[in-house]
């Protein structure tokens, strides 16, 4: 038995929950289970919650405004040092229900030669095993924080993860998971790391040992989220603008359409290279000095800091628009604009990219995110709602144009848009990295039943009872981590 030594639940059920899991593991079925923790070591307990990306999504990475929304579903890790330099990591959530996900690697396969391996070589180790891939996520803590901050590890760890927030349905159960970890390795190794840099570090698990090109939209807003507030984050890099609390007449849902959302793919990375492909091309059409070498791009940008964002639409329509391709081959850009800004992901000389669309859209997503904040602190009346409705209809058509859009989203939004006023409902978009996942929906508070007859009707049509995601929770900076003692220890 463990009780808590330090830190609080603050009246959260699923923490209470997790705690009376982790008493209650001698006692599993699972033999596995049964021995997992020492049961005379202390463990650390951290918990992050997903989120809800209400307005801003792939426009992240180009430095747009974010409005995010901290889910109730979290992801919460219990981790114990252990004398061995092995890491075991065991998961009681995975697509199988009953099924207990595991997992062992030794922090010397982080090491060769005396050197700590390079990400290149830790995302080909990770990549070559599909069916452990997720682990990327938890392990990636460790060889991140070996990179960057020079952490010597002498023991391993032994890590259960338990997680409410659903895979693949575009509410970042990625991060929730790497925020998480990283909080209850940092915490246990007694690593001192500041809300931001937690989240910061996150990312780099993410994009540079998972793979996946994300901005630091999704770190940060697990990080920083409070409960029943809109979380506004510049990405400029990571810039937060305080909380906008949700108006009393007004209430956001999101509903699982049920499409397996990934920002791997390849759809949501050739977005992005078009996107800063489009950037690169407006620095050389303005004059801006551009000094390309054989690794990257760097532009002195004094008008707009380096972020596509902030070119205002007028200012693209006039100078711009007109000089922009509409697509362009990998090669022909190489061959004229040697490479972009972008760290992340590269132009392969044998693609051809949407250049045009997705610039637009990173333009226009920014303003609308701004005019959205802007109205949400103002929400009295019914005609703003609709405005406000009206924002998030653009912004999944600007998904749809750039080719993130799915089946099933959009029928969900279109079901949200013909029930309309009338039901309650307002607005409707595609979230995250789009390719399916979950829409995002805005009405007034008494329209949670008129969203159970949408989520019918869909069911009805498509086979699959989605899921719909309401409430909120606090971000991980607000929860922090426990420290549990075994009972028999003074």
């Amino acid at each position: 038995m463990y009780r808590l030594t330090y830190g609080a639940t603050h009246n959260l059920a699923d923490i209470e929950a997790f705690i009376e899991t982790l008493n209650s593991l001698p006692q599993n079925p699972s033999a596995l289970l049964q021995t997992f923790f020492d049961s005379e070591e202390e463990l650390f307990v951290t918990r992050a919650p997903g989120r809800l990306d209400v307005m801003g999504g792939i426009a992240d990475y180009s430095g747009s405004l974010m409005l995010e929304l901290p889910i109730a579903e979290a992801t919460l890790v219990a981790l114990q040092r252990s004398d061995e330099r092995v890491l075991r990591i065991a998961s009681l959530t995975s697509d199988v229900p009953g099924s207990i996900l595991s997992f062992e690697l030794g922090l010397a396969d982080f090491e060769a030669a005396g050197k700590v391996i390079s990400y290149e070589q830790a995302r080909e180790f990770f990549q070559s095993r599909p069916e452990n891939h997720w682990t990327a996520y938890v392990a990636g803590c460790f060889l991140v924080l070996m990179r960057e901050r020079r952490i010597k590890f002498t023991q391993g760890a032994r890590i259960l993860i338990s997680s409410s927030v659903p895979l693949g349905k575009g509410v970042s159960s990625s991060a929730a998971l790497e925020v998480a970890t990283m909080r209850a390795v940092a915490a246990a190794f007694d690593i001192p790391l500041e809300s931001r840099e937690v989240a910061v570090l996150c990312q780099k698990v993410e994009n540079l040992v998972a793979g996946a090109p994300c901005g630091v939209m999704d770190q940060m807003s697990v990080t920083f989220g409070e409960s029943n507030r809109l979380l506004a984050l510049l990405c400029q890099p990571a810039e937060l603008r305080g909380t906008i609390p949700i108006p009393e007449n007004a209430a956001f849902w999101g509903i699982d359409s049920g499409v397996r959302h990934s920002i791997a793919g390849a759809d949501y990375g050739s977005v992005r290279v078009g996107t800063f492909m489009g950037y690169r091309i407006i620095a050389d059409l303005a004059g801006l000095n551009v000094s390309p070498d054989d690794s990257e791009v760097q532009i002195e940008d004094p008008r707009w800091h380096g972020y596509l964002s902030n070119v205002t639409p007028s200012e693209f329509e006039e100078l711009f628009a007109p000089h922009i391709p509409d697509a362009m081959t990998g090669a022909d850009f190489i061959a004229r604009y040697r490479g972009t800004t972008d760290r992340v992901t590269q132009v392969c000389a044998n693609r051809n990219y949407q250049v045009r669309v997705p610039t637009t859209h990173a333009i226009y997503e920014h303003d609308r995110v701004r005019r959205f904040a802007d109205l949400l602190r103002t929400v009295q009346h019914e005609p703003t709602l609709a405005l406000l409705g009206e924002l998030m209809y653009q912004s999944h058509a600007g998904y749809s144009a750039c080719g993130l859009g799915s089946n099933g989203t959009d029928r969900l939004v279109e079901l949200v848009r013909a029930a309309g006023p009338a039901a309650g409902l307002y607005g409707a978009k595609i979230t995250g990295g789009g390719s399916g996942g979950t829409v995002a929906v805005l009405g007034t508070r008494e329209a949670r039943a008129s969203l159970g007859k949408i989520a019918d009707q869909y069911a009805a049509e498509s086979g699959y009872q989605p899921y719909i995601f309401e409430g909120s929770s606090p971000g991980n900076a607000a929860t922090g981590y426990l420290k549990l003692t075994p009972a028999c220890q003074n």
